[in-house]
């Protein structure tokens, strides 16, 4: 049978054809509408990637830059076609300082410090840890009980014995806490790991941070560029040893010399601020974005100029890295 004509000579099938096209016009409407908002939504991840690959750069730059000036020797002869050698009788190198730069249309400004100017919960000796935490606020028979806590918490564990009382028994002790995890038994992998150590109050967790580290390695505190918190916790410290510290820094004692002068304390002070240091970038772009990474760097490897061992990405600035050495 043929199709009907209506009087417009139109057949059926041609409302049914027109109806199609419309749908069709609609869904490429909405399909070039959504491939708009993709080419959007692509160009700001593009555009964010490369802020962030530039960001990462220009910190790179910085550790690099701090990694040399804390590693390059310093030449005895610069007379043309000598060769550069390094003097023995050289300072060593520096423990804490600061430079900037201009890369990529931005500016760059860079502080480090020896980390060893932190106390390492991994090192440190118990007196020590207790003296900061009274320093710090702390009730003396407190701050006992926060580094017994501490040393229980990265000590192995020992061999079950039946004259180990269970109340000597650290792993018991979480457990009678009510917590579902024991003490890690080896050293600590982090500082927030502090929150997970039993009867540490939080609050003085956050105030003892800033002065805290797992990097440096060392039991002995760098008391020229420690902060005031931390020199006034070395047992046996007094005002004397300070002074004649500072007296032998302004007259270029040397690290021999000065040992002296820190006698029986050399178990746990030292002007030697090691490989390890905690360096601060802060990136300034020309228009007006800024940027700022902390980072803890070790130097003097064999293989490599430097190691990066801890890195954080837009510091709130809790470091007291900006604060000023005590002695100079």
């Amino acid at each position: 049978m043929r199709n009907p004509i209506d009087d417009t000579g139109q057949t059926p099938s041609d409302g049914f054809i027109i109806v199609a096209v419309l749908w069709i016009t609609v869904a490429l409407a909405t399909l070039a509408s959504i491939f708009s908002i993709y080419l959007a939504n692509t160009a700001t991840f593009l555009s964010l990637n490369d802020n962030a690959i530039q960001t990462e750069a220009l910190v790179f730059a910085g550790l690099e830059l701090t990694a040399y000036e804390v590693s390059a020797p310093k030449p005895t002869n610069n007379l043309p076609g000598a060769a550069t050698r390094a003097d023995p009788d050289s300072p060593p190198p520096p423990t804490r300082g600061d430079f900037s730069f201009r890369l990529g249309r931005a500016n760059v400004a860079v502080n480090f410090i020896s980390e060893a100017a932190r106390i390492d919960i991994n090192a440190a000796s118990s007196p020590l840890l207790v003296n900061f935490f009274t320093i710090l606020g702390a009730q003396r028979q407190e701050a006992e009980l926060y580094a017994e806590r501490i040393e229980g918490w990265s000590t192995k564990p020992r061999p079950k014995s039946t004259f180990v009382a269970a109340q000597d028994d650290e792993e018991s002790l979480y457990r009678a806490a009510g917590r579902s995890y024991g003490p890690r038994g080896g050293p600590f992998a982090h500082i927030e790991e502090l929150a997970l150590v039993l009867d540490l109050p939080p609050a003085l967790i956050e105030r003892a941070k800033p002065y805290l580290t797992v990097y440096s390695g060392k039991p002995q505190i760098d008391v020229l560029d420690a902060a005031p918190e931390v020199v006034a916790a070395i047992p046996g410290m007094t005002p004397a040893v300070l002074n004649n510290l500072s007296e032998g820094r302004r007259m270029g004692a040397t690290t021999q010399s000065m040992a002296g002068v820190l006698g029986v304390l050399q178990n746990v002070a030292t002007i030697d601020g090691g490989s390890t240091y905690r360096v601060q970038v802060r990136i300034r772009y020309d228009n007006g974005r800024q940027a700022a990474t902390e980072a803890v760097i070790v130097t003097g490897l064999s293989d490599k100029p430097y190691r990066v061992l801890y890195w954080h990405d837009g510091f709130d600035g809790s470091s007291n890295l900006a604060q000023p050495p005590l002695l100079r």
